[in-house]
């Protein structure tokens, strides 16, 4: 399931205070964009305890409970887990990942919030959770009757909110440094292969083993250390990139050293991923700061941009193929640079727009 309308981390629990109060939700989104602990950070901000209940590890059976003979009848109890008498946050997670006899089971539960003979203390909430079954994760078609008993909510990842809470966290200072300078790494596509791929999570399983390590990964090892780290981690783009911006730390190369004329573009051969990475950055840097419309840039813009056409031309001396990457369109076509920018930019290197105009 997709949807062009979604919530970012620091809007969810005002979504969830006012509608999983009254009705069940289900959170969709991408594998380790944090939609468990947010849930459970939501049911402890409300004072009642989550009680998760996994769909993949359960049997119809689990949720219904055994029969026991009361006054020579039958009736199911349902399992300690789930009847409780004091309210509670029941977090329904992987839901859509249950076969569908769970699912089925789940129906009473979620709308009419009991089962059998049990109903759920006044005050509960119920939230579920899963993957898309276009992020490559494990899921299974949602029936009709079960999606319409639910509150759909999309999660994105944003790189804002999660660099605000990293920062009170203790997730690592290089990690915080560079999604910073690269918030559009925090997260990536899941690949169809079996490899890894940056998300929120994979960002702080490599603070966590960083942190582990300690000093070492400042000593003689810690370049290989970090390299394995990272790519055990992170998406293989996105892992270099990280280890080439520790290269910029270590060698004091820094993209505003070059903005400012106090360094320039690292030349050597060695320093490929170096160059790479500060090209990047340097796109990303224009992206941000150069408006759509040349009228609004202010005096200060138009020196910044002056300053980048210059260093755009430096860039190509060293590699052209790497310039050309600085102003090429996305993956989708569209140009990443206002067109202004590159008009002017056209005047100063031919040889550069040209090779992009015959790509």
């Amino acid at each position: 399931m997709q949807s062009s309308v979604t919530v970012t981390p620091a809007a969810l629990p005002a979504v969830l205070l006012h509608v999983a109060v009254v009705r069940p939700v289900f959170l969709w989104g991408a594998p380790g964009i944090g939609k468990s602990a947010m849930i459970r950070q939501f049911a402890e901000g409300l004072g009642l305890e989550c009680v998760s209940l996994l769909g993949t590890q359960l049997a119809p059976e689990d949720l219904i409970g055994v029969p026991q003979i009361v006054d020579g009848r039958s009736r199911f109890c349902p399992p300690e887990q789930i009847a409780r008498d004091e309210p509670y946050c029941l977090f329904l997670d992987e839901l859509n990942a249950a076969s569908p006899d769970v699912q089925k089971a789940f129906y009473s539960l979620i709308l009419d919030r009991r089962i059998g003979t049990y109903e759920l203390p006044e005050g509960s909430v119920v939230v579920g959770a899963g993957n898309r079954a276009t992020d490559n994760a494990l899921a299974r078609p949602m029936s009709s009757a079960l999606a319409n008993r639910l509150v759909h909510v999309h999660l994105r990842a944003s790189a804002a909110d999660w660099l605000t809470w990293a920062v009170h966290a203790g997730i690592h200072p290089w990690i915080v440094e560079y999604l910073t300078q690269r918030p559009d790494h925090l997260w990536s596509p899941p690949p169809k292969s079996e490899e890894p791929f940056s998300t929120p999570r994979s960002w702080h399983m490599l603070s966590d083993t960083l942190a582990s390590y300690g000093d070492a990964v400042s000593g003689p090892r810690g370049t290989e250390i970090v390299a394995l780290l990272a790519h055990g981690t992170l998406t293989a783009t996105h892992a270099a990139g990280f280890l080439a911006y520790l290269k910029t730390v270590r060698n004091a190369y820094g993209l505003d050293a070059i903005l400012k004329g106090d360094a320039r573009w690292p030349a050597a051969p060695a320093d490929r991923d170096l160059l790479y990475f500060l090209a990047e950055t340097f796109r990303a840097r224009m992206a941000k700061d150069l408006p759509a419309d040349k009228r609004h840039a202010s005096p200060a813009v138009r020196q910044f941009a002056f300053r980048a056409k210059a260093l755009l031309v430096e860039l190509a001396e060293i590699s052209l193929e790497i310039a050309q990457l600085v102003i090429a369109d996305d993956e989708h076509g569209n140009s990443r640079l206002p067109g202004w920018f590159l008009v002017d930019a056209a005047k100063d290197m031919p040889r550069l727009v040209a090779a992009r105009a015959g790509k």
